[in-house]
């Protein structure tokens, strides 16, 4: 009987994160940004069928980088826990620390006991009455869960693509000067110009009645850039 190699639990760990922050390094960055209004939600999506970002619950939503079928699967997973509590409990039960916090338990025993790690890393962005309120969240491949303040990067530049907003950040910009913002600070770290249409984008707006969530059509982004 041969016996099997036998590889140091660090080392595991090691192998494994590596090959998740490569799978994530891949797929485009996507940022979240407070402005006056709400949260924006924006980052470069060539194929527009396939969404990376969307309405989870009545002011929370779900942004995603890495593998789509794997952020998608969360995404799906956080709308049915969602529905699930609201019904059970009530509409102001649903939170987004509640749903983070979900997240990170299901990624974190996904890399601990399953043969490969889910190549994701996802924002939780909840819009509250102020801008006290609102919560970001963003949680990693291995489950680590980090809340945010003003504004979240994730994606294989999240570091640099974080400098950049931090740069452009101001209180109170309206629309258009977050969408000029979070546009210049991911081209810079990409070293490119992206089209209009080449943008996913949707905003937490608290103006608007029960259900916050709207997505960006390409000439408001446009728009906001010209």
């Amino acid at each position: 009987m041969s016996m099997p190699f036998y590889v140091p639990p660090e080392q595991l760990v090691k192998d494994r994160a590596d090959f998740a922050r490569r799978g994530i390094a891949r797929g485009r960055s996507m940022v979240a940004f407070e402005y006056a209004d709400g949260v924006l939600l924006m980052g470069e999506n060539p194929n527009g069928s396939l969404h990376k970002l969307g309405e989870i619950y009545d002011r929370i939503a779900f942004a995603g980088v890495g593998r789509f079928n794997e952020f998608e699967t969360l995404r799906v997973a956080g709308i049915r826990y969602a529905d699930l509590k609201g019904y059970s409990y009530g509409r102001s039960d649903v939170t987004a620390k509640g749903l983070a916090n979900a997240y990170s338990q299901t990624l974190g025993q996904i890399f601990t006991h399953e043969v490969k790690p889910y190549e994701v890393e996802v924002i939780v962005a909840e819009i509250g009455p102020t801008s006290d309120e609102t919560q970001l969240y963003r949680i990693q491949f291995d489950g680590t869960l980090l809340a945010e303040q003003r504004y979240a990067a994730i994606g294989g530049k999240d570091d640099e693509l974080a400098e950049k907003l931090e740069e452009a950040f101001e209180t109170n910009l309206d629309l258009a000067g977050a969408i000029a913002a979070s546009a210049s600070a991911i081209e810079a770290v990409e070293e490119r110009e992206i089209d209009a249409d080449e943008w996913e984008a949707a905003v937490l707006d608290r103006s608007m009645d029960r259900r916050m969530f709207r997505r960006l059509e390409p000439g408001e982004i446009a728009g906001a850039r010209s």
